[in-house]
């Protein structure tokens, strides 16, 4: 399956009426600034965490500048889009000021935040439990939105939740539902959300290290129906109610002679975090002075083949597949060293998103990578979702992109 895109040079201004007010959007790219330090401040995120990049409006509008181009552009303000997942002909886009439903059919939209349902603007993950839309917050812990009443309902740490901010949610096979959050990861056996009594929590301490850091920030089951888990610390793997793990020591990462003299990106999230600073000390990596640790899991996958693949935080991307390690950084034609998203496609396609564009990996070689240039929102990656019709929703700092399938 292949994309088009096409680069539409004219600067077009479109002004749009939503709910929340009046926002004009440009398609010049000279107007999409890329944040190079984290504005955290009304976030409700711990001192701690890494960067998330600038929030403030949300949905700002559509943007087709080309009725011949195959890409339409969604901006959402100086927000990042952490998360999408596509149920039919509805998207469902979480942003950090909220969670935007629309309407592929119609071209309706609605906004989901504080004022209506939701405990917190920030959302890292929206997907699906059942018959209930998902959606994890900064802050707010985990809320399921019931479409035929319209009515969100949250859970936070009373009703198990190991923490009030939610990175992802898996339904496994088996039933259960793993969640993974910043104080460690929830089971709840058999998925019964309602009953107390079925909330597992997974930490450091109570597994004896198995769980390798507290942070978890994504989940996917494994092949044979084990569950690996991404962390700060590295990836652990759950399975018959043993543990196992891995970090850089072990084989996650690229070494940083590999990736020392590649572009760097961001600022490092231990010049301004002690929690970061003493991990990477503990690491033996504190003299990097650059955004550079490897123990960082910031995206996780499982291809159909049963390969784990792990984005790191300037470590670029790993692969696993049971018994050895292989690393990919921009010297292998990955499009930057950060790896922000993972996505394999219905056609088994492997998608990689970075801090600088996206790519495809197909046969062992990365495609060229898609940028601003091809008519991307922004070059920085953090979500993707496929359409039915095998279109592609893109989502980064800023907006969103509509790939619409070649023919």
């Amino acid at each position: 399956m292949q994309f088009n895109i096409k680069l539409v040079a004219a600067i077009t201004v479109v002004t749009v009426a939503v709910a929340a007010g009046i926002y004009t959007i440009s398609t010049n790219k000279a107007d999409q600034s890329q944040p190079e330090a984290a504005n955290q401040r009304g976030s409700g995120l711990p001192p701690s965490h890494p960067p998330l990049g600038q929030r403030t409006s949300p949905l700002a509008g559509k943007v087709k500048t080309d009725p011949n181009a195959k890409f339409t552009r969604f901006g959402v303000g100086n927000s990042n889009v952490k998360t999408m997942f596509i149920d039919g002909k509805t998207v469902w886009i979480g942003t950090s000021g909220g969670v935007i439903r629309y309407d592929t059919s119609t071209d309706e939209y609605r906004m989901f935040n504080v004022t209506n349902g939701l405990l917190s603007n920030g959302v890292f993950h929206v997907g699906k439990l059942g018959e209930y839309i998902v959606a994890g917050t900064y802050g707010g812990g985990m809320s399921l939105y019931d479409q035929k009443q319209d009515k969100w309902d949250n859970f936070n740490v009373p009703n198990g939740l190991a923490d009030a901010f939610v990175y992802k949610t898996l339904k496994v096979a088996n039933g259960d539902i793993w969640i993974a959050t910043w104080s460690g990861a929830n089971r709840v056996r058999g998925g019964d959300l309602k009953d107390r009594s079925k909330w597992d929590v997974y930490t450091v301490e109570n597994t004896k290290g198995g769980l390798p850091n507290d942070w978890v920030y994504s989940l996917e089951e494994g092949k044979n129906g084990e569950i690996w888990l991404a962390t700060e610390g590295g990836l652990a793997r759950f399975k018959d109610d043993k543990w196992q793990n891995w970090n850089h020591a072990k084989g996650v990462g690229a070494p940083y002679a590999k990736i020392k003299n590649d572009p760097q990106y961001g600022i490092d999230p231990a010049n301004f975090s002690e929690h970061h600073a003493k991990q990477k000390k503990e690491m033996g990596l504190g003299d990097t002075g650059v955004a550079f640790n490897p123990n960082y899991i910031v995206s996780l996958v499982v291809d159909r083949d049963g390969v784990v693949w792990c984005g790191t935080w300037g470590g670029g991307l790993s692969r696993y597949d049971g018994k050895k390690w292989h690393h990919y950084t921009m010297a292998d034609g990955l499009p930057g060293n950060h790896v922000f998203m993972l996505h394999v496609d219905p056609d088994g396609k492997l998608w990689v998103g970075t801090n600088n564009g996206l790519s495809s990996f197909v046969d062992g070689k990365f495609s060229s990578a898609l940028t601003t240039d091809d008519g991307l929102y922004s070059n920085t990656i953090f979500s993707m979702a496929t359409a039915p019709d095998r279109s592609q929703w893109i989502g980064s700092f800023g907006g969103v992109t509509h790939l619409s399938a070649a023919k």
